[in-house]
């Protein structure tokens, strides 16, 4: 059996940000009419290690992406100097089950992650959007500044975390990237970067509120991508209750996003303040943002479609432009 193995530089560069976007679109399509199959998420506790072992599977039934993503949490891997998170993406062929593709699981989670609030950025955000604000500056932040770059013609972009170091590289290496503006601004205090902002994306593991709702002008987008437990929590109930809210699945927001299930929790909000799944505005079943004021908010935790979706891309990117390696086994 014959196997194409991407590393992450190989899967970079069969993932375009532009073209990664119009993918995600389909796959949430997909997704949201019934036209996927996507099984619960298996988890593995390995307690003596205090890690955790997820396995996600997905089959579009449309475009026919069938893969399945590997990802393991083991904290206390810091203390050897190794990644804490390691992800593998294995794509089958949906006619013979045959293993086509190991892809590195970690850039295209980033990648596919970025793209969907792309997608959502495209769809929910003014026409004029000029300026972003990204909280937090990791692999995720990185991406979520590219994908809103993509479909916006930004002309000026901030950065806040609470690792100053960590913001100031981000700024250092992420400016002029692509479409990126060539200087990033690192604000001081979240309202610095809020307070002028058109888009914000949030990708943190904060489990505390990263700014206030009061302060956000009318007509803002929001992207918030780091919170995926019922936990955590990057957004306070103000933005939640004053945006109009979309998701990428009702089902895995109700069970896994603290964003959303805290202020309903509270009281402060019921479960139908969810307007729609992301897949149903693509398809036209669902509204869009109404009106220049409105606050849109896209929550997103992540569902097995965006990973099949993406695995299909890059896979059938890498053999036209000869990427990976193909191996025997």
């Amino acid at each position: 059996m014959q196997i194409r193995i991407l590393t992450e530089e190989d899967v970079r560069l069969a993932l375009p940000m532009r073209e990664t976007i119009e993918t995600m679109k389909e796959a949430y399509r997909q997704f949201s009419a019934g036209m996927a199959s996507v099984p619960l998420r298996t988890r593995i506790e390995v307690t003596d290690q205090e890690g955790v072992a997820l396995f996600m599977p997905a089959l579009l039934h449309t475009t026919r992406d069938l893969a399945i993503k590997i990802v393991s949490v083991f904290p206390r891997n810091t203390d050897l100097e190794l990644p804490t998170i390691h992800a593998l993406v294995v794509a089958i062929d949906p006619d013979t089950g045959r293993p086509l593709a190991l892809i590195e699981g970690g850039s295209l989670t980033a990648i596919r992650t970025g793209a969907a609030s792309g997608a959502a950025t495209d769809l929910l955000a003014r026409s004029g959007t000029r300026r972003v604000a990204i909280f937090g500056s990791g692999v995720q932040a990185r991406t979520q500044l590219e994908a809103v770059c993509a479909v916006r013609d930004i002309e000026a972009a901030w950065v806040y975390s609470i690792d100053l170091e960590g913001a100031q590289t981000f700024a250092e290496e992420m400016g002029g990237v692509g479409r990126i503006p060539a200087q990033i601004k690192v604000a001081g205090e979240p309202i610095e970067a809020l307070s002028a902002a058109d888009v914000i994306c949030t990708a943190t593991t904060s489990s505390t509120p990263v700014f206030s709702g009061r302060d956000l002008r009318p007509g803002t987008h929001i992207n918030a991508v780091g919170a995926f437990t019922p936990e955590m929590q990057e957004l306070d109930e103000h933005t939640v209750e004053r945006a109009y809210v979309v998701v990428d699945s009702r089902a895995a927001a109700l069970a896994e996003a603290g964003d959303l299930m805290i202020p309903i929790q509270k009281g402060l909000i019921r479960e139908d303040h969810i307007r729609a799944e992301l897949g149903e505005i693509v398809s036209g079943d669902a509204p869009g943002r109404t009106s220049d004021d409105q606050i849109t908010l896209f929550k997103s935790v992540g569902v097995a479609v965006q990973d099949a979706a993406a695995a299909g891309l890059a896979l059938r990117r890498a053999e036209e432009l000869g990427l990976g390696q193909l191996v025997e086994l």
